[in-house]
């Protein structure tokens, strides 16, 4: 079989799953408000790996949307250390793509019995964690066979916007930004010569940092959690504002630097800090809505869902890498398809 034949073959199913997750749109907005009876006075994520990026974009949103307190889950204080937590008018979201992770499954349970309202994002409307859930946007993107997660990955942040429609307003994307979205990945699936052009740029590097912020930053960390699961490359993902204190002394001469911008708020933070990597020798390699960017992705798709575009292209460039370097994206080494962590 060719290398990263599997892989993607699943990347290419990406529009029809976003398509699809668009088109039920209403659908599960209403079926997570039914179980809400009041505002959240406050929201919990729980997830791990891939799942744990898209619970970064989804802290960054719920938050937009709700201007409610949202924080990421320690699971092992409910599953090491016992930890009783008191959630009365929180809600609580468990985020697994197998829905079968028992950690994931058995925190959010412990958090539904503490009072909150749950949530599951899982690809699996029939799984364990969906049945400890009261409402579940089930993504449906369909089995994945390569080990590195894509398809699933990306619904999974469009998972998160839905929720966070469901949950409040003043987002920065609309029905004309879901309507796009499909067609716009299809155009980055089709735009390979891009990745080609900056593996070459990343090499044999054993090193990387992929650097956004805000909306963006759970794209910067999937980007980084792609490259090392796939290359066996040492990357980091981080914002931008916390890499320039104390972390930037990294960056030196020859070091590969990603960074992921899309014109919102905290684009001229991503643009500050490329321009000290370069100061510092770094190679700087832009995912960006700049049409001149090593990486271009749409301007029409805004900040928010433009991360969604943006790990389309980390996806390009970590396949890339790994092909350069005689690796097999399907089956990277020593790697499974689901970490059963508890």
């Amino acid at each position: 079989m060719t290398a990263g034949l599997l892989m993607t073959a699943e990347m290419a199913e990406q529009p029809r799953v976003l398509a699809a997750l668009a088109a039920r749109r209403d659908e599960l907005v209403a079926h997570v408000r039914q179980v809400m009876s009041a505002a959240p006075v406050g929201i919990v994520l729980v997830a791990r790996g891939s799942s744990d990026n898209a619970a970064v974009f989804g802290r960054y949103v719920l938050e937009l949307a709700t201007r409610r307190p949202v924080a990421l889950a320690a699971p092992s204080l409910v599953t090491r250390y016992g930890v009783e937590d008191r959630l009365g008018g929180w809600l609580a979201v468990g985020v697994s793509q197998s829905g079968k992770t028992p950690e994931i499954v058995s925190v959010l349970e412990s958090f539904g019995a503490a009072g909150a309202t749950t949530v599951a994002i899982t690809n699996d409307r029939d799984s364990p964690l969906a049945g400890v859930a009261a409402a579940t946007i089930d993504t449906a993107a369909g089995t994945e066979q390569a080990v590195p997660a894509t398809k699933t990955v990306t619904a999974q942040f469009a998972a998160f916007a839905l929720l966070a429609e469901a949950l409040g307003d003043g987002l920065p994307w609309g029905a004309d930004a879901w309507a796009a979205l499909p067609d716009a990945v299809g155009v980055l699936l089709d735009d390979d010569a891009p990745a080609r052009a900056a593996a070459e740029v990343v090499g044999d590097a054993q090193g990387l940092v992929a650097i956004a912020r805000g909306l963006l930053l759970g794209a910067a960390l999937e980007a980084a959690l792609k490259l090392k699961e796939m290359t066996g490359i040492l990357a980091e993902g981080a914002s931008a504002a916390d890499f320039l204190h104390g972390p930037i002394a990294v960056v030196r001469r020859e070091l590969p630097v990603l960074t992921l911008a899309a014109g919102g708020p905290a684009a001229a933070d991503v643009a500050e800090f490329a321009a000290a990597a370069r100061a510092r020798g770094g190679r700087v390699l832009a995912i960006s809505t700049d049409a001149t960017a090593d990486l271009p992705i749409p301007a029409s798709i805004p900040d928010g869902l433009a991360g969604i575009t943006a790990i389309v292209r980390a996806q390009q460039l970590a396949r890339e890498v790994s092909l350069l370097r005689g690796i097999d994206p399907d089956s990277p080494f020593g790697l499974s398809k689901v970490t059963e962590t508890r």
